[in-house]
Order: structure tokens, then sequence, then C-alpha cells
């Protein structure tokens, strides 16, 4: 019998050293965002910077499409809960864009300044500020730890307004963390200060989703092991729950390209989220 044991946790969650020329994407993302946003800044489609709450990094920015838009697509940023901000990832609304939604980018504080329950209600209030903003159906998504968040928002301790629940269509995450247990044997916890009290109260696959929640988990399929398990996890418990679910694995993805459909209004991911 061939059984499997993780001995170092921050292999195991490590994402830039498994892909070549990781080092590369993060100046990448922030040259393709600043673009887009100048763009969308010169046509009159954008809104940026505007608070939502009281903190320093309690900003959302706005991109919205030639039409009245037929909805709401919020994005939230990854960067484990420690690192980037809403302007690294502006170019990932254009497909969404091209299908008539607006799209809603907030940023938040960042660990170890806050705890990643402070996080939670942080993005919570920005979507209730976002959606006072749009009318229609809401579509939430978000990468790696912007994917947690996501997914975070219809559990039943939800931050959202009932309001606001009644609205969200449907929930991807992407390459998102569910389960915060693995991350208290990781270097990074020096920063995120994760104690099990915390991963029981943060963490989707510990909770519940609230009622009618549709959710689709979708992975790179040459991601690392534990982003491909957490994806599994998530989808396959709250389907046990009652919600509507589905695991995804794009072929050739790894964790950092994973976004790239996002650009395009006919990718599947984008379908997926906007469709």
């Amino acid at each position: 019998m061939l059984m499997h044991q993780i001995s170092d946790w921050d292999d195991a969650y490590a994402n830039g050293p498994h892909i070549a020329g990781g080092d590369e994407y993060p100046a990448m993302w922030a040259m393709k965002a600043r673009t887009f946003r100048d763009e969308m800044v010169r046509d009159g489609r954008a809104e940026i910077g505007i608070a939502y709450g009281p903190a320093e990094r309690n900003r959302i920015d706005f991109f919205h499409p030639k039409e009245k838009p037929v909805g709401l697509m919020v994005f939230i940023h990854g960067g484990y809960w420690m690192a980037f901000d809403n302007s690294s990832w502006s170019h990932c609304a254009r497909g969404a864009l091209e299908l008539g939604y607006s799209v809603a980018m907030p940023t938040y504080t960042l660990c170890p300044d806050i705890r990643i329950s402070g996080i939670t209600e942080e993005v919570g209030q920005a979507v209730n500020f976002a959606a006072t903003k749009i009318k229609g159906p809401l579509r939430l998504t978000g990468h790696s730890a912007g994917g947690h968040l996501v997914t975070r928002l219809v559990c039943m301790n939800t931050p959202l307004e009932d309001e606001i629940i009644e609205r969200i269509e449907r929930v991807v995450s992407i390459s998102g963390i569910h389960d915060l247990r693995p991350m208290m044997h990781t270097q990074r916890n020096r920063e995120l200060r994760i104690d099990r009290r915390e991963a029981l109260l943060e963490s989707p696959a510990l909770l519940e989703p609230v009622s009618g929640t549709q959710l689709v988990c979708w992975v790179g399929g040459g991601e690392r092991e534990e982003f491909r398990r957490q994806n599994d996890l998530l989808a396959n418990i709250w389907k046990g729950l009652g919600a509507a679910t589905a695991s995804v694995e794009e072929p050739d993805r790894h964790h950092f390209n994973v976004i790239d459909g996002l650009e395009d209004a006919a990718h599947p991911l984008t379908r997926t989220i906007c469709g």
C-alpha cells in the first residue's frame, strides 16, 4: 500500500519556485493591469480608488461596460493574505466587461496588520458597498487567497447583508485555499497568525454554505497537489451540504497563469463566472 504524507508544508504551498519564470509574473501583471486601467480611464469607464471603509487600504476600483451593465462581477485578489493590491489585476476585468458586467476589484488590509477574520470583514464590507452601486445579479470570483475569501462570503456566518446574499448567482473560487489548518504548519503563519480557533471559524471547508449556493472550484491541472486537493475538497464537502458544486482542473495551467482566461470573454473560465 502506497501512503502519502506531507513532510514539508512550506514547499507544499510554494508556487513560484515550481513555475518556470515565476519571479517574472508580478511585474507582468502590474504592466498589463496598468495598460488596461489607463485605457479604461481614457474611455471614462473606470472609477479608481473609491473608499468603501475607513482603513487606508479600504479602496475599490470599478470598471464598466460600454452599455448599461447586466450585473456585477467582484474579483478578490490573492497574495496569501499578505501581498499585492487590486492594481495588479485590473486586466482580469476584460472578459466580464465584454459580457456586459461591471467589475469591482477591492483591496484590503494585509497580514500581519490584520488577521484573516478581519480581512473577511473588510471584503464583506467592500462587496456590500459595491452592490449598492450596481444593480442586478452578483457573481463573485477570486484567486488563491481571494478564492478563499469569496467562498468565505457565502458561508452561514457571512458578513454580507441578506439582500446582497440573495443577489449572488454564482461563486467561482480560482485556486482557493479552503481549509486554513495546513497553513498553521507553514512559515507564513508568523505573519498570518492563524490559530485553531480562527482556522475553524474562517475555513469554508469547515463551515456551511448559505442556502442556494452555486459554487465552482477551478484550479490549474499543473498546480501543486495541495491546491488541487483543496479545490476538490470544498466542492465535495459543500455538495454534501446541499450546494450545487463543480470542480474543474484546467489543463496546462499553473497557479500564476490559471487566471489568464479572465481576459477573454469566450474563455470557459469567464463563461463559467458570467455566463
